[in-house]
């Protein structure tokens, strides 16, 4: 099935066995499973090293947000390539398409956030930024600022920072971490709210926590708050409404910096290139990109900060000082040229129109789900859902984790011809946001039919009662 295979899938599975970690391995049936193997791709669908093609219910992850097979977006690649492929991004040196990059987000971030920093992963995105802010504030005196107050099951990613900012517990069992730079407030979980409290509490008992952990601490201490408008990996949450704008006030009233983390939200994916302003109605201080910004092509993240925090940044410390951070591959040439071309396809076919569109009908689709007796809660905004799968919608009670309730539902959707990916009782979606709604139908389809056989299967099994 390999256009000019070299290898049999046989032997790339081999090999990719016995060399290759991947992030977020299960040990324990690495060496029954290994890898499925994706090896083609177009539109929405990925096709395995065997021939078996898939609707990507994942979108690679979180970020294929154009679709695959895009040979435009192959030429400009290889253009740039032909051009220059590389040069240092370090001090006074830079190469063309870093500048337009550039230019072209500015004119869609929110009020002035106009200057970026270029890497190429979301973990990179965010270590940066937490640089950015302690820098910030020894340039501004306040030297003490350097706590940073996250959220419990919150996903910022996986370098030594990030992985501290993540609030997730189940990520940082048998590594160390940062932890003591990091404080954490609740997880805005509607679902999962305290009994007896209406949304609206809810969201003042949020509030009153962030205060409280403020106080606690001392904002003479906090150097900034850091949110992904929806939690990710976290499992989708949509915190309360008038949650973001809440919190950024009670950080401006303190004198802390505010980071929306848009790894997972921007270019597109809640119908908007950033959904801080546009969806939320609030203009951070830090907005963390990647995934989107180039669809997948290439690695690429942007750190992009307001202009005051800029004229904060660029003041020498002292004569012949630097601002001495930075990547080899900061702003490189390839991966902007294919940033650059990502954006012209977004504004070109209006793909945010489009999400805005159709979003709706995936919710509405999948919220159709809720019969199921196993399914507690569909939730999520546009191309960014959630299916939470339960022992008894009564009382919420979760099946044991060593059922793998999750695992069970998107093993039965793969045979069939959907991806969709389990954490833990969760089924995350993410498809690229060309999906149809003809698509949406056969998606949805899919995943009942798998929801509705594991369901079958616990139940003969002996694990569940339905």
């Amino acid at each position: 099935m390999l256009r000019n295979a070299k290898h049999t899938a046989e032997e790339l599975w081999q090999m990719d066995h016995d060399h290759v970690i991947h992030p977020f391995t299960d040990f324990s049936r690495w060496d029954e499973d290994g890898s499925d193997i994706m090896a083609e791709a177009a539109g929405i669908h990925v096709t395995d090293t065997h021939g078996n093609k898939f609707i990507d219910g994942i979108g690679g992850l979180w970020c294929v947000n154009i679709g695959y097979g895009r040979e435009e977006m192959a030429q400009a690649i290889a253009d740039q390539c032909r051009e220059i492929p590389y040069y240092s991004p370090f001090s006074h040196l830079s190469t063309p398409p870093a500048g337009v990059l550039g230019a072209m987000i500015a004119e869609r971030t929110p009020g002035d956030l106009n200057h970026m920093f270029f890497g190429t992963g979301g973990s990179m995105a965010n270590d940066s930024a937490i640089r950015f802010v302690h820098f910030y504030w020894n340039q501004k005196g306040q030297p003490t600022k350097k706590k940073i107050i996250s959220r419990i099951d919150a996903y910022h990613g996986q370098t030594y920072m990030a992985a501290a900012l993540t609030g997730i517990a189940f990520d940082k069992i048998g590594f160390d971490q940062a932890d003591s730079m990091v404080e954490y407030v609740a997880c805005p979980y509607p679902y999962r709210r305290p009994e007896g409290m209406s949304v609206g509490e809810f969201c003042d008992w949020l509030i009153e926590d962030l205060e409280k952990k403020i106080e606690d601490v001392g904002a003479e201490n906090i150097g900034a708050f850091i949110a992904e408008p929806v939690m990710g990996a976290g499992g989708v949450i949509v915190p309360p409404e008038g949650y973001h704008k809440r919190t950024l006030e009670v950080c401006k009233k303190n004198e802390i910096l505010y980071i929306s983390d848009e790894v997972v939200t921007a270019f597109g994916r809640l119908g908007h290139y950033f959904a801080s302003e546009e969806v939320f109605g609030i203009v951070p201080d830090i907005i963390t990109s990647a995934k989107g910004i180039s669809s997948g092509y290439q690695p690429l993240s942007a750190t992009i900060i307001s202009q005051e925090m800029y004229d904060v940044l660029s003041v020498p410390q002292a004569d012949g000082a630097m601002f001495t951070t930075g990547f080899t591959y900061s702003g490189h040439p390839v991966c902007c040229a294919a940033g650059i071309k990502n954006i012209e396809i977004i504004d070109e076919e209006d793909i945010c129109g489009h999400v805005r569109k159709v979003g709706p009908y995936f919710e509405q689709k999948l919220g159709e789900l809720n019969d199921l007796p196993l399914v507690g809660e569909v939730r999520g905004k546009c191309f960014m859902m959630c299916v939470e799968n339960v022992a008894n919608k009564e009382t919420k009670e979760l099946l044991p984790p060593e059922v793998n309730v999750g695992g069970r539902i998107a093993n039965h959707a793969q045979k069939n011809g959907l991806i969709v990916r389990p954490i833990a009782h969760l089924n995350v979606m993410s498809p690229p946001l060309i999906m149809t709604e003809a698509q949406i139908d056969e998606f949805v389809d899919i995943l009942r039919d798998a929801i509705e056989a594991t369901q079958d299967d616990l139940v003969r099994e002996g694990i569940w009662n339905g």
